[in-house]
């Protein structure tokens, strides 16, 4: 993982220790350093920065008055001579806050701190990105079936015919079981013989529904609930309502 980072503090010397203790770290790459905060705003909106190595106490404009300018701001860690803005700065969520002079220890204990801020960040988007599914054995594997294509279920005695956007899988398995293993609040039985998902419903006419090109029967245990699940969007039933119903 290659951490991009800023320096931005007024004072030359500061500047020099910390590109030196960034030196020291493979993972940190200085893409640039700044003297003025306010040179560094171009580089914030044009190039994916993780980090800011933030001076507080700067002539214009202080560190803790930039951080606050800033809309969506990278990780910061501040650095500075002065311990009473230790209170403040927390409100802005930083990931540390050195104390001049900064010794490489402490330095990289603050650079720990920002990998494992990058990383738990980088799990979330992973699981964001991780769409909602299920494996069912078909014959002697195991397939994935991804719940946001599947269109409604069949059952055929003994086996159920996964009928999704790409295509159907068959499956040695009850349609009461595989009801169990859905989401209630997006799929739902309508039939003793069919259970749909709700976000797929074309049509509503009498005891029948409308999905792709398949018309799929209501059972009449199921018609009420049925219905006002697809009008409102939400299966209102229990999983194990009217199983041995028609």
């Amino acid at each position: 993982m290659k951490v991009n980072c800023l320096i931005i503090d007024d004072e030359p010397l500061a500047i020099s220790i910390l590109e030196s203790h960034a030196k020291s770290l493979d993972y940190l790459h200085i893409a640039g350093t700044f003297t003025d905060a306010l040179q560094a705003l171009p580089v914030l909106q044009e190039k994916n920065i993780d980090l800011i190595y933030l001076d507080i106490n700067m002539p214009q404009i202080n560190g803790l008055e930039f951080l606050r300018a800033l809309k969506n701001p990278p990780l910061v860690i501040l650095t500075t001579a002065y311990r009473e803005y230790a209170l403040e700065s927390y409100e802005f969520d930083i990931v540390d806050y050195l104390v001049k002079p900064i010794s490489f220890t402490r330095f990289l204990q603050s650079a720990n701190k920002v990998i494992d801020r990058l990383n738990i960040a980088k799990e979330h988007t992973m699981k964001s990105l991780v769409q909602p599914h299920i494996f069912v054995r078909v014959d002697k594997k195991m397939v994935k079936v991804v719940l946001s294509e599947i269109l409604f279920i069949e059952s055929l005695k003994d086996y159920i015919k996964i009928h999704t956007t790409k295509g159907h899988v068959v499956v040695h398995k009850a349609l009461a079981s595989i009801v169990e293993e859905l989401p209630s609040e997006n799929f739902i039985r309508v039939h003793k013989s069919f259970a749909i998902a709700i976000d797929k419903v074309k049509s509503l006419e009498g005891n029948s529904l409308e999905i792709g090109s398949k018309t799929i029967p209501i059972g009449r245990s199921y018609n009420r609930k049925t219905k006002e699940a697809i009008l409102s969007g939400v299966a209102m039933a229990s999983k194990n309502d009217g199983r041995s119903k028609t």
